[in-house]
């Protein structure tokens, strides 16, 4: 069985066919979590997690380019049509009284993206906001980070007084993943440090991130597809979907040097661990 830890069959690019794709990939031992980037497709990953008995779970966040979307329509102040913190709050909750556990298994995507650095601050704000849901909900990151590593890293060790100061024996309680991780050695490095996983996908086949996956314990790294985005180059079917992960998997093995049986027990390992699966 693979997990794959980052789909996005709440999107519209799988409007007619997403319950077709996630039962093909259950009948294909592929397990899949589908992340929210609003509060609209977030709503949408619980509805088709609930779907499943099994095998099918739901992200819930504020992905920060949607800030730049609402700050540009002079819709920001208004955060219900942003960020409300309730809104998602309640969302994360078991669909009904009869279940004891709610199919919301993290908060994300979430981060930061300065890929326009215009908003920032309004940014830092939002994500703040989330990290203090994921805190009081006890659930794990999906962490988005484009070009805002330092930042982001600066925003984590805050948060983590215990590693700020070097008593690396004492646990945090923030968790998550480092989603499609691109930065450098020395960025992954210390986001291992704060105990946080790096997950990896499609775009391994497009940037060198080997010497990173080389050096990143296996114990610290999820498998991730990004679909409908980021299609690996020898995947047979024109829009990526949770299968794709298998492909993802054999390139870390042929980096790491290690059989791809190896690479599918562990990171499953790591992703039930760290999503309470």
């Amino acid at each position: 069985m693979l997990i794959d830890a980052h789909a996005h069959l709440n999107l519209k690019a799988f409007k007619e066919d997403w319950e077709e794709i996630a039962k093909k990939a259950l009948e294909n031992k592929v397990f899949l979590i589908n992340v929210g980037t609003n509060y609209e497709n977030s709503e949408k990953a619980v509805e088709i997690a609930q779907k499943f008995k099994e095998g099918v779970y739901a992200a819930i966040g504020f992905h920060p380019i949607n800030i730049r979307t609402c700050s540009l329509r002079s819709e920001f102040e208004n955060l219900k049509k942003g960020f409300d913190y309730e809104k998602f709050k309640e969302l994360a909750r078991p669909a009904n009284s009869g279940q004891t556990k709610s199919k919301v298994v993290a908060i994300g995507e979430i981060g930061l993206d300065y890929l326009d650095k215009r908003f920032r601050e309004k940014q830092k704000e939002i994500l703040f906001s989330q990290l203090k849901l994921a805190e009081e909900l006890n659930l794990p990151i999906i962490f988005h980070c484009r070009k805002a590593h330092e930042d982001l890293i600066d925003i984590l060790k805050s948060k983590i007084p215990a590693l700020s100061a070097g008593r690396k024996n004492q646990k945090s309680k923030l968790e998550g993943v480092i989603h499609c991780f691109t930065g450098n050695w020395n960025q992954a490095k210390r986001y291992l440090e704060m105990g946080f996983y790096l997950g990896f996908n499609g775009i391994i086949f497009k940037l060198n991130l080997d010497e990173v996956i080389k050096k990143t314990p296996l114990d610290k790294i999820l498998v991730e597809t990004d679909c409908p985005f980021l299609t690996p180059p020898n995947f047979p079917e024109k829009r990526n979907n949770p299968l794709a992960i298998k492909l993802v998997a054999e390139k870390i093995a042929e980096i790491k040097k290690l059989s791809y049986e190896e690479i599918v027990k562990v990171t499953t390992k790591n992703a039930k661990k760290l999503f309470n699966l």
